[in-house]
C-alpha cells in the first residue's frame, strides 16, 4: 500500500542523484509541497526557469503564442512539438506556471481567442462534432492553465448539463447524452462529441460526488478493462515492467487517475509499480516505441539517454502516485 511518508522516500530518492533542475524544482514544489518562501526553493525555482527545457519551450514559442498548429500535426515538417497542445501538455507537466517567463501567459492569450471567436487560425470542421469536440479541448487546457476562467463558464455549464442528463439514473445512457448534446450543441449525428471528463473534473467542486463517482465506474472502469485508445488494460498488467511499450500503459493509468477514489480500479497497478523499482530504488522502463503525437515527459535536452530513461520513467510514476494520495486520501 502507497503511504504519504513512502511517496516522500521516493521523492527524495531521485532528488538526491538527479542534477536536473526541472527535476529538483518539481519534486520539491509540487510534490514535497514546499513553498516558495524557502530560500533554497526559490533558488530552485530560479534554476529550473533557465534551464534547457524552459528555454527550448520560450525560444520555439511563436510570436502568436503558440508552437505551430494547435492540434493536428504536420507531418511535412519535423518539428520539436509537433503540435501546440503537445507542447503545452510539457509545460504543465514539467511544472510551469502562469507567470514563469510569461510562457503560459502567451499561449493562454492564443486559447482565449479561440473561446472569444477571435483567433485567425481555423478549427478542423468537416463534421458536425468537430467543432464542439475541440473547442471543449480547448477550454480544458485553458482551465488547466488558468482555473475558474470566465470564458469557460458557459461551455462546463453545457457540458455539466450534458453529463447529468447522461448519468441521470446512475447508469450511462448513450440516448440521454445524445439527446442531450443534440439539444445543447445543436447536432444531429449518431455519433457524439465524447464527453471532456477532464475538463468536469477541474471544477470538480462544483459537481455532485455522485455524479463523479459514476463516472469514474464508467469511464474508469472501461479503461480498466479495455485500455485507452492505443493502451493496455491495467487489469491486465505484464509479469514485467521493462518493456517497449511500458509508456503506453500510463495512458490508461492517468485517465482513470483523475478520479476520486481512483484506487477502486488502480491498488494493484500501484502495487505493481511500487515492486518493480530498480536495484537503485528509481523506475526504467527501457527503450521504447515511439508515440504518434510526441512524449512531452523528457525533463532534460541532455543527450544521457541511459540516465534521462531512469528519470522520465521515475518522474512518470511519481506523478501518479501524486495524484493517487490526493484524490484517495491516503496518507
Amino acid at each position: 500500500m502507497l503511504t504519504k511518508r513512502e511517496f516522500d522516500k521516493y521523492c527524495k530518492n531521485l532528488f538526491d542523484v538527479c542534477e536536473y533542475p526541472a527535476v529538483k524544482y518539481k519534486i520539491a514544489s509540487d510534490f514535497l509541497g514546499e513553498n516558495d518562501s524557502n530560500s533554497n526553493v526559490r533558488e530552485l525555482h530560479e534554476n529550473f526557469l533557465k534551464s534547457d527545457i524552459v528555454e527550448e519551450l520560450y525560444q520555439m514559442q511563436n510570436a502568436d503564442g503558440n508552437w505551430g498548429r494547435l492540434f493536428s500535426k504536420d507531418y511535412s515538417a519535423k518539428d520539436k512539438f509537433p503540435t501546440t497542445m503537445v507542447a503545452l501538455e510539457r509545460c504543465l507537466y514539467i511544472g510551469l506556471k502562469l507567470d514563469d517567463r510569461d510562457i503560459l501567459i502567451a499561449a493562454l492569450d492564443y486559447l482565449e481567442e479561440f473561446l472569444q471567436g477571435t483567433n485567425r487560425e481555423k478549427l478542423y470542421n468537416k463534421n458536425e462534432r468537430a467543432v464542439p469536440w475541440q473547442m471543449a479541448d480547448i477550454a480544458t487546457m485553458v482551465e488547466r492553465i488558468k482555473p475558474y476562467n470566465s470564458l469557460c463558464d458557459r461551455l462546463w455549464g453545457e457540458w455539466f448539463y450534458i453529463a447529468s442528463q447522461a448519468f441521470a439514473d446512475g447508469e450511462y445512457s448513450y440516448e440521454r447524452d445524445k439527446s442531450a448534446q443534440h439539444e445543447v450543441l445543436w447536432t444531429r449525428e449518431k455519433r457524439l462529441v465524447p464527453l471532456p471528463v477532464t475538463f468536469l473534473l477541474g471544477r470538480r467542486k462544483d459537481m455532485p460526488e455522485k455524479l463523479e463517482n459514476d463516472m469514474l465506474h464508467y469511464f474508469g472502469g472501461h479503461a480498466y478493462e479495455n485500455g485507452y485508445f492505443w493502451d493496455k488494460a491495467p487489469m491486465r498488467l505484464p509479469e514485467t515492467f521493462i518493456g517497449d511499450k511500458t509508456r503506453r500503459w500510463f495512458h490508461a493509468i492517468k485517465y482513470i487517475n483523475q478520479f476520486r477514489n481512483s484506487s477502486e480500479y488502480l491498488s494493484e497497478t500501484v502495487e505493481w509499480l511500487i515492486n518493480n523499482r530498480n536495484s537503485d530504488g528509481l523506475w526504467d522502463y527501457g527503450t521504447q516505441t515511439k508515440d504518434p503525437w510526441g512524449y512531452f515527459g523528457y525533463f532534460s535536452t541532455n543527450r544521457n539517454y541511459k540516465h534521462n530513461k531512469v528519470v522520465d520513467c521515475t518522474m512518470e510514476v511519481l506523478s501518479v502516485f501524486d495524484t493517487y494520495l490526493k484524490n484517495n486520501g491516503e496518507e
